[in-house]
C-alpha cells in the first residue's frame, strides 16, 4: 500500500526527541477536542495522557499514538450538551465519564473475545480510501487555525498576520521536507517546531502579532489564560441503571468507532514499517485506557493517525516513544506551559500539512487505470465518506460494497457442462460456487421440459455454500418432480445432503 517502507532502527534518541515532538503536536489538538466534546480543556488533556500512557505500554502496536480524537469526542457532545441543559456541567461530566467507562468496558472485550481479527476482512481499496480521507481530513482541519475570535465574532486573519503566520508555515515544512537530506540526527519536526518558535520571538520583537498555543486556547475559550493543569485524580461517577441505560447508546457508537480506527492505523503503521501489531491486544489496551480514563477524568479517545505518523517519521518506533510522549505532555501541563503557549500555531499547522501530504496514498492515483473499475470507485467512494461523514460510516460503507462487487462477480462464473450418463440420460456437469450471488444463475442453467426422465446433476466441481444455494437445489429438484422426471444428486457434501434431507 504505501510505496515507501519506513526502517528505521530502534534507537533511544530517535524515541525520546519523537516523543517530544509529538507531545508539542498533542497539546492543541487535546484542548481542541475537548471543545468539541463541550468540556474543559483539562479533560482533554488528561485524556491524551492516559490513552497515550497506557496504550503504548500495553498496545498491540509500538510507536503508535493515542490519545483525545474529534472521532470520539463528536459523538459524545450530544450527550455533554444533553445533560448540561438538564442538571449543569459538573453533573453532564459525571454522564461523560460513565459513558467512557462503558466504551472501554466494550472495547476490551471486543479484544478478550480476540475480534480483532476482523479487520482483514477490511479489502484493500477501502484501506487506501481510508487513508486518503484521513489525509485530507488532517489537512482541512489545520484552516480552523486562521481564523480568531469564537461565536459570531470569528472571523478569518487578514493582513499582516496572515501573512507571519502563513510564511511560518512555509519555513516549517520547508525544514521537513529538507532537514533529512542534510541529516536525520533529530526529528525535523522537532528542529521545524523549535526554529520557528524562535523565529517567531524575533518577529515579536520587531512589533508584529504572532499567532501562539495561547491565543488559540483564548479563542477557543476566552475565560482560559492557560494549559496549566495539576495531576489527574480518581473520582467514582454516578453509577445507576438509568445513568447506563442513559450512555450505552453512546459509549457503544464510541467503543466500535474508536476502535476502527485504532485498527485501521495499526494496519497503516505496520504498512509503514513493514511489521506486525497485534489488534486484539490493541483493542484489549483501548478499552483499558479509557476504562481508566473514565475515573480518572479524561474524555476517552482512541488511536491517532496524525500523531502517529509524525511519530513513525520522525523515528520513533518502541513503546519507550509512545510513553515519552505521554510524559511530555504531562510535563507540559504541569511545568511547562509557559513554553508550550508561547509556540506559534504555524508551526504546528506546518507540520501537520505535511503529514498529510505523506499520508496521502499518491500512488492510488497512479494505479486507478490499472485496477478494476469497481475497486476504483471504492477507493473514491470511501475517500470522500469518510471526509463528508466519518470513518465508521466510510469503513463499513466500504468493506459492503466490495462484499456486494464480490458476490456479483462470483455469481457470473457458475458455468456447468451438459454431456450424457453412461445409461444416456442426461449429466450436468457443475463448475463453480452456488450461493446467494449465484443462485438464480444456477436455477436458469436446466431444460426442465427437454431433459430426459433421469437427470444426473454432479457437484463434483461445485460448492454449495449457504442456505440459498440449498433452497435453489430444492427448488430443481422440484421443479423436475412437477415434469414426472426423477433426479439424482451425485457427490454431494454430506452438509448439503442432510440439510435437502437425503
Amino acid at each position: 500500500m504505501i510505496d515507501l517502507i519506513l526502517k528505521k532502527p530502534t534507537s533511544l534518541k530517535n524515541d525520546l526527541l519523537s516523543g517530544l515532538t509529538v507531545a508539542l503536536a498533542l497539546v492543541p489538538e487535546a484542548i481542541a477536542f475537548s471543545f468539541v466534546a463541550y468540556v474543559d480543556p483539562t479533560v482533554g488533556l488528561y485524556a491524551a495522557f492516559m490513552m497515550g500512557l497506557i496504550t503504548a505500554v500495553f498496545g498491540g502496536r509500538p510507536g503508535m499514538i493515542s490519545g483525545a480524537t474529534g472521532a470520539v469526542a463528536v459523538i459524545f457532545a450530544p450527550l455533554v450538551i444533553k445533560q448540561t441543559a438538564a442538571y449543569g456541567s459538573a453533573v453532564a461530566l459525571q454522564y461523560l465519564f460513565l459513558a467512557v467507562i462503558v466504551m472501554g468496558c466494550i472495547q476490551f472485550l471486543f479484544g478478550i473475545l480476540k475480534w480483532g481479527k476482523f479487520i482483514r476482512l477490511v479489502p484493500h481499496p477501502v484501506m487506501l480510501g481510508f487513508v486518503n480521507g484521513l489525509a485530507i481530513i488532517i489537512f482541512k482541519a489545520q484552516f480552523a487555525q486562521f481564523f480568531v475570535g469564537s461565536g459570531s465574532e470569528k472571523q478569518l486573519l487578514n493582513g499582516m498576520p496572515l501573512f507571519v503566520m502563513v510564511a511560518l508555515i512555509i519555513v516549517t515544512m520547508v525544514i521537513c521536507q529538507f532537514l533529512p537530506r542534510l541529516t536525520k540526527a533529530v526529528p525535523a519536526t522537532l528542529v521545524a517546531i523549535l526554529s520557528v518558535t524562535g523565529l517567531s520571538i524575533l518577529i515579536r520583537s520587531w512589533g508584529l502579532d504572532v499567532y501562539t498555543v495561547l491565543d488559540f486556547i483564548k479563542t477557543m475559550d476566552p475565560t482560559k489564560t492557560t494549559i496549566a493543569a495539576s495531576l489527574p485524580s480518581f473520582e467514582l461517577p454516578i453509577f445507576s441503571l438509568e445513568a447506563l441505560k442513559l450512555v450505552f447508546p453512546y459509549a457503544f457508537l464510541a467503543a466500535f468507532v474508536g476502535l476502527i480506527e485504532s485498527l485501521m492505523t495499526l494496519v497503516l503503521i505496520d504498512e509503514l514499517t513493514d511489521t506486525k501489531g497485534s489488534g486484539n491486544q490493541e483493542s484489549m489496551a483501548q478499552g483499558l485506557a479509557n476504562l481508566i480514563n473514565g475515573f480518572f477524568g479524561g474524555m476517552g479517545g482512541c488511536a491517532m493517525i496524525g500523531q502517529s505518523m509524525i511519530n513513525i517519521r520522525a523515528g520513533g518506533r518502541s513503546r519507550l516513544s509512545g510513553i515519552s510522549a505521554a510524559f511530555f505532555l504531562l510535563l507540559c501541563f504541569l511545568f511547562g506551559a509557559p513554553v508550550i503557549e508561547a509556540i506559534p500555531l504555524a508551526a504546528l499547522v506546518g507540520v501537520m500539512f505535511m503529514v498529510s501530504i505523506a499520508t496521502f496514498e499518491w500512488s492510488s492515483f497512479r494505479i486507478m487505470k490499472d485496477i478494476p473499475n469497481s475497486d476504483a470507485f471504492i477507493i473514491i467512494l470511501v475517500s470522500a465518506i469518510t471526509v463528508i461523514v466519518d470513518l465508521a460510516v466510510a469503513v463499513f460503507l466500504g468493506v459492503i460494497v466490495a462484499a456486494l462487487v464480490f458476490a456479483w462477480q462470483q455469481g457470473k462464473i457458475i458455468r456447468y457442462e451438459k454431456v450424457k450418463h453412461h445409461d444416456e440420460n442426461d449429466l450436468y456437469v457443475l463448475h463453480g460456487n452456488i450461493f446467494f450471488g449465484s443462485s438464480q444463475t444456477f436455477k436458469e442453467l436446466f431444460s426442465f421440459a427437454q431433459d430426459t426422465p433421469l437427470v444426473y446433476i454432479d457437484f463434483k466441481d461445485a460448492k454449495v455454500v449457504d442456505h440459498s444455494a440449498i433452497e435453489a437445489v430444492q427448488n430443481i429438484m422440484n421443479r423436475y418432480q412437477e415434469q414426472n422426471k426423477d433426479v439424482i444428486l451425485l457427490n454431494v457434501s454430506s452438509s448439503c445432503s442432510r440439510m435437502l434431507g437425503m
